[in-house]
C-alpha cells in the first residue's frame, strides 16, 4: 500500500523516494524509520514476526507436505483420469495438488462428454424433424388438432350438463 508521509511517498518498508522532481539519483532513495507505533511487531523478510525466532535458528521454515486421505470418489476420479490403474494401487495419503489436478482433468473430460452428447442430440432432433416433415406433421398442425379436440370435449361436456 502507498502511504503519503509529508512530501515523501512510502513504497515498501525502509525505503522512501523523494517527491522532488529534480532530485539527484543518489538521493532518490533513503532509509527511513518505521512508521509503526513502538511495540508493534515488525515483519522480517522471511514472513516471521521479528524477534520471535529462538536463538540459533536460521529463520527458515521447513515445509511439511500436506497430504490427505482420498475418498472413494477421489479414488475413482484418479482412476478415470489415468493417474493410477487400479483402486489398490492408490496410496493411502495423496497430496491435495494431485487430487485437484485429477478433478480438473475429470471436469474437462466431463465437459467434452457433454459437448459430444449435445452434438449427437442435435443430429437426432434434425433427423426426427426431417421424418416428421415427410409425414407432413408440424407443431402448428399438432396444436390445431389438440385445440379442436378440446373444443369438441368442451361442447360434449356442455351438452351433458344441459340434459
Amino acid at each position: 500500500m502507498l502511504a503519503a508521509v509529508g512530501c515523501l511517498l512510502r513504497l515498501r518498508p525502509g525505503r522512501v523516494p523523494r517527491c522532488a522532481p529534480g532530485a539527484p539519483p543518489e538521493a532518490a532513495w533513503r532509509p527511513v524509520t518505521s512508521l509503526r507505533p513502538p511495540g508493534h511487531p515488525q515483519c522480517s523478510g522471511g514472513g516471521a514476526l521479528g524477534g520471535s525466532e529462538p536463538p540459533g535458528s536460521s529463520g527458515k521454515a521447513h515445509r511439511v507436505p500436506a497430504e490427505r486421505k482420498p475418498s472413494q470418489f477421489d479414488r475413482k476420479i484418479l482412476l478415470w483420469t489415468g493417474r493410477f490403474t487400479t483402486m489398490e494401487e492408490t496410496p493411502p495419503r495423496i497430496p491435495p495438488e494431485m487430487i485437484d489436478a485429477a478433478r480438473n482433468r475429470a471436469r474437462v473430460k466431463a465437459c467434452y462428454v457433454m459437448i459430444g452428447l449435445t452434438i449427437i442430440a442435435c443430429f437426432a432432433v434434425i433427423a426426427s424433424a426431417k421424418r416428421a416433415a415427410e409425414r407432413h406433421e408440424s407443431l402448428t398442425s399438432w396444436n390445431l388438432a389438440k385445440k379442436a379436440k378440446w373444443r369438441e370435449e368442451a361442447a360434449l361436456a356442455a351438452q351433458g350438463k344441459a340434459n
